[in-house]
């Protein structure tokens, strides 16, 4: 399936609400109820504050849930109230499983270059290196014109609260944010004498840990269609979607080679590592074997 052909770059509509717990789930029942996001009363039919409204119908739209996405399914698959299987998401693997999605669906262009290249330059940084690096890529894509410093600014500004623990919280409400118990960002100890006060660094040791039926769900999702074999670098490029290290990927890749092994050989001959394919998997009962 590989990742969709997206040269747009979208760093808006989030209204800056990070994405909180319930907002998916209240997307699709409402999205399933036919209702007008537009309509006057989405803000009684929601719940939530006017501006909030622009901000669910977003993320449910950069989750690539909405009917038209290629992960259209998975909508139905997670949140049908009767047949769901995690419709309130207190199940870690579904958050893992949505992080990948958020990633993989392309809708909101900061995610892929956060965790994947951006991730290969830095683990420390700041939200300054972070745009700037927006800026290159938009460069070297020829874009430039479409950047927007205040408007990437913004959305650095909205990751970040995606995934990392409040230092100074308010309130509970600081705790309701959907992605943050990956536990994948982190900002740095202002009291360990580190000269980026204000900076933040990716959790590759302490994180949660990816289940390997969501890492093997994201590989069917990711490889191409007719390719047998997926060459290490796009394994590793997997593997800093979920912050893992070499070595934790390796591991994986080992153990779902054992635990497949019908379908599925991981090798490492000669320096060359790569995973191949023997039979045809499908990305669906992946999930079922998962979920059951």
């Amino acid at each position: 399936m590989a990742f969709p052909d997206n040269n747009r770059f979208t760093f808006s509509g989030h209204e800056s609400f990070p994405c909180k717990t319930l907002w998916l789930k209240k997307g699709y029942d409402f999205v399933k109820a036919e209702k007008d996001f537009n309509a006057p009363e989405a803000v009684v039919d929601l719940g939530v504050g006017k501006n909030m409204v622009a901000a669910v119908r977003y993320w449910y739209k950069a989750f690539g849930l909405n009917n038209d996405a290629e992960t259209g399914w998975i909508a139905d698959y997670i949140f049908k109230s009767d047949m769901g299987k995690d419709p309130y998401m207190e199940d870690l693997g579904t958050l893992w499983l949505l992080h990948f999605l958020l990633i993989y669906s392309g809708e909101a262009s900061l995610y892929k270059m956060f965790f994947v290249d951006f991730q290969k330059e830095r683990r420390l940084f700041d939200r300054e290196q972070v745009v700037s690096f927006v800026k290159r890529k938009m460069i070297e894509a020829g874009k430039e014109n479409l950047f927007n410093e205040n408007t990437v600014k913004k959305d650095v500004g909205v990751l970040v609260l995606n995934y990392c623990l409040p230092r100074n919280p308010q309130s509970n409400e600081d705790f309701s944010t959907l992605l943050m118990d990956l536990d994948l960002l982190r900002q740095v100890d202002k009291t360990s004498g580190d000269d980026k006060r204000n900076g933040y660094y990716f959790n590759v040791e302490g994180k949660r840990k990816v289940t390997s039926e969501i890492f093997l769900f994201a590989l069917l999702m990711t490889k191409e269609e007719n390719d047998n074999s997926i060459s290490y670098d796009t394994l590793s490029e997997l593997g800093l979607m979920f912050c893992m290290t070499d070595l934790e990927v390796i591991d994986m890749l080992k153990y779902l080679s054992e635990e497949y092994s019908e379908s599925l050989t991981y090798s490492d001959v000669a320096g060359i590592r790569q995973l191949q394919f023997t039979k045809q998997m499908d990305a669906k009962q992946v999930l079922e074997k998962y979920y059951e």
